[in-house]
């Protein structure tokens, strides 16, 4: 079975086919460092993380990279509001920005290259693009001419005709609206206004613009032509169209062979926006109760390409989908002995089929997922004995290579007799349906460390620790 990716550039789902047989070379806009990252831009992360795990599990090698803006205009602005140097600045949102990653169980990319760290790099980019003939100076700032490079808006599928006649002008800024099309800057003069943010180099004294940035460090790492370039689609025009039009320029290659993005993230069917008091940072629902691995599966659940609308019910209903998840799982350490099933091999490899086969098809998690639940209703339906187990946790945990919610914390140990005491407490309170009572046992366990799962086949239990999110 081939992978099909919708390719932004062409329109159209294509085959996947990377430079290098066996092997895929990444790169994911990644943050800004400027505030912490919120849940628009952690779909663009989950989505990153989805299509690598999904490449590994495919028997790929994944070279990834997601780079560290580290410096822009908005950096320095809030650097300056807060009266601290901006690597002081960034440093912070830098270690929360990967704090939030590992919150959500993404795997770490193989490089987090930061714009500050290679400015020599961007120096020799702007360098070899002046060498060709497509920038002009004005005030000590370096520009790229976008009339001079023909497929300028092929990405984003603009006309190239009209958007040079309206081009005119030009961009200081990092970001600009993206209704228009004009000469960007490639690097930019100092400015009393930059304070001490400036390097001494050939180009001037100065800093680099936004989309050189991703341009020089991609390049740096993953060679002029690489594998797939992912993002959210808001960074289609200008933010991609400018990457092509200055790394295309210098190499005369072929940039990127496959452009991934994904849509917008709405919640409850608005844009995100502080005034609505819908804009939420992963930390803030983490403390509102909600579990890191039901924010994940939200995030990743809807297929990519389509807008996600998230919604408190809508991470309630993940949080019971990855519980029935674990439930089975706890279901299968404790099963007992007994006849092993025929059917489950088979039943395994179809499950694994279709579930290869839906995530083939441009990554259609919907469907894939399905399929994954229905596996867990057929193997209810069959029974398994603690001969079963082994194979079908294996399986799962094949599949959650790919997902990335599942829990295989193992139950280990014996419980003290006032434990166990509690446990049929708690059960004959359930009998006799005193919930109150029975939810006040189950919260008394669990700060004692002992988590609850009631199954079809009885309660389970498992050991948490205090780094386990409630």
């Amino acid at each position: 079975m081939v992978i099909k990716f919708y390719n932004t550039l062409t329109r159209k789902k294509e085959e996947f086919k990377p430079i290098k047989q066996g092997e895929v070379r990444m790169y994911s806009c990644g943050p800004t460092v400027y505030d912490y990252v919120h849940i628009g831009n952690l779909r663009a992360f989950v989505v990153s993380d989805l299509i690598a795990r999904y490449l590994r599990f495919k028997g790929y090698k994944v070279i990834k990279v997601m780079n560290i803006t580290d410096v822009d205009d908005k950096t320095i602005a809030a650097a300056q509001c807060k009266g601290i140097p901006l690597s002081k600045y960034t440093e912070h949102y830098t270690r929360a920005f990967f704090e939030d990653l590992n919150t959500l169980n993404i795997v770490p990319a193989d490089y987090y290259p930061k714009a500050t760290e290679h400015i020599s790099d961007m120096v020799a980019l702007i360098k070899r693009i002046k060498a060709k003939g497509h920038t002009y100076e004005l005030n000590g700032s370096t520009y790229f001419r976008i009339a001079s490079f023909p497929n300028y808006g092929k990405l984003a599928h603009l006309d190239f005709n009209k958007l040079i006649a309206n081009a005119q002008g030009r961009f200081d800024s990092d970001e600009y609206d993206k209704e228009n099309a004009r000469d960007f800057v490639l690097w930019k003069a100092w400015k009393p206004s930059d304070c001490n943010v400036f390097w001494e180099t050939e180009l001037g004294k100065g800093r680099p613009g936004w989309h050189i940035e991703c341009s020089a460090m991609s390049m740096r790492y993953l060679g002029e032509s690489f594998d797939i370039h992912t993002g959210g689609v808001d960074l289609i025009f200008p933010h991609h169209t400018n990457e092509i039009a200055q790394s295309e320029s210098a190499t005369g290659k072929q940039f990127v062979r496959y452009w991934l993005h994904n849509e917008y993230l709405f919640v409850n069917g608005q844009k995100m926006s502080k005034s609505l008091g819908n804009f939420y940072k992963l930390r803030e629902l983490i403390d509102k109760g909600f579990k890191p691995e039901a924010i994940r599966y939200t995030l990743l659940a809807t297929n990519y390409r389509m807008p996600l609308n998230f919604t408190f019910e809508s991470v309630k209903a993940s949080e019971r989908a990855v519980e029935r998840l674990n439930n089975f799982i706890a279901e299968l350490y404790t099963a007992e002995q007994g006849k092993q099933h025929g059917e489950i091999p088979a039943l395994i490899k179809r499950t694994e089929k279709g579930f290869e086969a839906a995530m083939d098809d441009n990554l259609n998690i919907s469907k894939a997922l399905g399929i994954l639940f229905d596996f867990l209703k057929a193997i209810y339906k069959i029974g398994f004995s603690s001969q079963d187990a082994e194979q079908l946790l294996g399986f799962l945990k094949k599949i959650d290579m790919v997902l990335g919610v599942m829990d295989f914390t193992e139950p280990v140990g014996i419980l003290t007799a006032d434990i166990e005491n509690l446990i049929v407490e708690r059960n004959e309170a359930r009998a006799k349906r005193d919930w109150a009572r029975a939810d006040a046992i189950r919260n008394k366990l669990k700060a004692r460390g002992i988590e609850l799962i009631d199954t079809p086949h009885g309660t389970k239990w498992r050991r948490i620790t205090k780094n386990d999110h409630s």
